[in-house]
């Protein structure tokens, strides 16, 4: 009978500095992506691009790097899909405004902000009868502009 021999194990030397150098790398980008997407969404709010410390100061390994740019790959996928969302949304306001602008009777009482629209300030649009309850009753209605903020 044949005799086996079993073989050494090979070592592999792993360079973890450079494997850490490459996670910074990859978290320093997604930490610019974030704070690009904060500052094109102003004055929109709701997108978080604060970083924490990741349980104080410390040296993070590997694992730690890898869970904290997988956190922040989640983080800056879920802002692009908010801003995704609220373009859609600013959209659909621009569109109604301009509907209300050509055919005020349609959309009687309807009111779109002008954060609804994604800009800053206290501006309304609003339809509304002329002349009150006499504009109600004959039909005359129209899109009064607000002035912005009191």
């Amino acid at each position: 009978m044949a005799e086996l021999t079993l073989a050494r194990p090979v070592r592999i030397h792993t360079d973890d500095a450079a494997a850490r150098r490459s996670l910074r790398d990859q978290i320093a980008k997604l930490e610019r992506e974030l704070a690009t997407l904060f500052t094109s969404a102003y004055p929109r709010r709701g997108i978080d691009w604060c970083v924490g410390g990741h349980g104080g100061p410390r040296l993070l390994g590997i694992v730690d790097l890898e869970v904290l740019r997988d956190d922040l790959a989640i983080r800056v996928s879920d802002a692009h899909a908010t801003l995704r969302e609220r373009h859609d949304a600013e959209r659909a306001n621009v569109l109604l405004i301009e509907r209300m602008l050509e055919r005020p009777a349609s959309f009687k009482w309807v009111r779109v902000s002008a954060e609804d629209v994604g800009e800053r300030g206290c501006k309304h649009w609003h339809c509304r009868p002329r002349l009150g309850i006499i504009g109600m009753m004959l039909g005359w209605w129209r899109v009064k502009i607000s002035s912005g903020c009191p």
